[in-house]
């Protein structure tokens, strides 16, 4: 029987203000394309990698220059604004975008795979974690753009309906690193905690300033005012720099310090493919599940057609690093395990709490709206370290 043979286009910025996470991506997505070739003698992929720069406009171009190639199936793009920039591209020509990123949720297409975290599954627990554990005034900074707005709402409605306040939110541009008057603000007002949604290269700076800003007035930042995100990973620990890397406090549904066969063969296969770097993250765990269910959902169709391939996925399953892992046949947002976990100086993140099971994806909140007595409908997570 001849191997089905498919070009998958993969679109990660791997040059730009957050590329170090997006060159993690791309990483997680080449050991699936690898595993597969070495494993799966009737399948075979070709990956046909761009990079867009972090550039707006370059997705839309290279979105349409891969499906008008006849690629079908894209696995890219980290941000939200550049996820909402080629949707439009996929919808008008039948491809399916595998988007493997955490995100705000409120979004739904027929040409989209979500294998990245939904609010419920980041937003929430963390939510529930400070309110209980931390305190319940916040400070939410964030990059100008959707993630960090729709972020902050879902976070403050959810709060709120725990009796806390977001008592101030600032915003600076994708990239901007001058945070003298926003921790300024901060020291003022001297929340409990301070909720950060700033990516890549703002989001390390911030973390370093505000450490030696609070180390100028005698204030053990991570334990008076510490730093709370759906975003920190691994790699961009070993950016933020050693004088200021411990003690934030990150929720997600992946940490490569997990204990399990599945993550110590992942891990482990991941380093010696890229013993260069960056280390892997949850983002590269997403794009290695991304490419590994398209696989099995182009190998059960028998076809890359779109609608074929996107009713294939719903019957899929796969023990990935983090744990079991299917998509929604509802919403095609995948069931992942919610996790938070605290940054030490090793550069590893501890886990503190985490779900018992996979949570089923939540993208509207229709079933946890944080307006709503948010401490009973979020994911339910169990003691690790206390």
């Amino acid at each position: 029987m001849a191997r089905q043979q498919c070009r998958i286009g993969v679109m990660f910025s791997t040059t730009g203000s957050y590329s170090v996470v997006a060159r993690s991506m791309l990483n997680g997505a080449l050991l699936a394309f690898r595993e597969i070739a070495e494993t799966d003698s009737e399948l075979s992929l070709e990956p046909v990698v761009v990079n867009p720069s972090g550039d707006l406009s370059r997705y839309r171009a290279l979105s349409l220059d891969l499906l008008g190639a006849g690629i079908r199936h894209v696995v890219g793009c980290y941000t939200s604004s550049s996820r909402k920039e080629v949707i439009p591209c996929f919808e008008k020509y039948d491809g399916l975008l595998w988007y493997p990123s955490h995100y705000e949720g409120f979004e739904s297409s027929d040409n989209v795979i979500y294998t990245g975290a939904s609010p419920n599954q980041h937003v929430l627990p963390l939510v529930d974690y400070l309110a209980s554990r931390v305190g319940s005034r916040a400070f939410c900074v964030g990059s100008n753009y959707i993630w960090a707005w729709e972020n902050n709402r879902i976070f403050r409605e959810a709060l709120t309906a725990r009796g806390g306040a977001v008592i101030s939110e600032r915003y600076l541009s994708v990239g901007d690193t001058e945070f003298d008057q926003v921790i300024a603000a901060i020291l003022d007002q001297h929340p409990d905690f301070v909720f950060n949604n700033l990516i890549g290269t703002s989001a390390y700076a911030f973390f370093r300033a505000f450490r030696a800003a609070c180390r100028a007035r005698g204030i053990d930042q991570a334990v008076e005012i510490p730093v709370a995100s759906c975003t920190l990973s691994e790699p961009e620990l070993a950016e933020i720099g050693l004088e200021a890397v411990d003690g934030h406090l990150t929720s997600s549904v992946y940490f490569s310090s997990l204990k399990s066969p599945a993550n110590d063969a992942f891990s482990g296969a991941y380093a010696r493919a890229f013993p260069d770097g960056p280390v892997s993250s949850a983002d590269a765990e997403s794009s290695y599940i991304a490419v590994k269910l398209l696989a099995a959902a182009l190998a059960q169709a028998g076809t890359d057609d779109a609608r074929a391939v996107r009713a294939a996925v719903a019957n899929q399953r796969l023990e990935a690093p983090q744990g079991e892992v299917s998509i929604d046949p509802q919403t095609y947002h995948a069931w992942l395990t919610p996790r938070i976990a605290r940054s030490g100086s090793d550069g590893q993140f501890e886990v503190l709490l985490e779900a018992r099971s996979p949570v089923a994806p939540d993208p509207y909140l229709v079933q946890s709206s944080p307006r709503f007595a948010v401490a009973m409908r979020c994911p339910a997570l169990r003691v690790v370290q206390s």
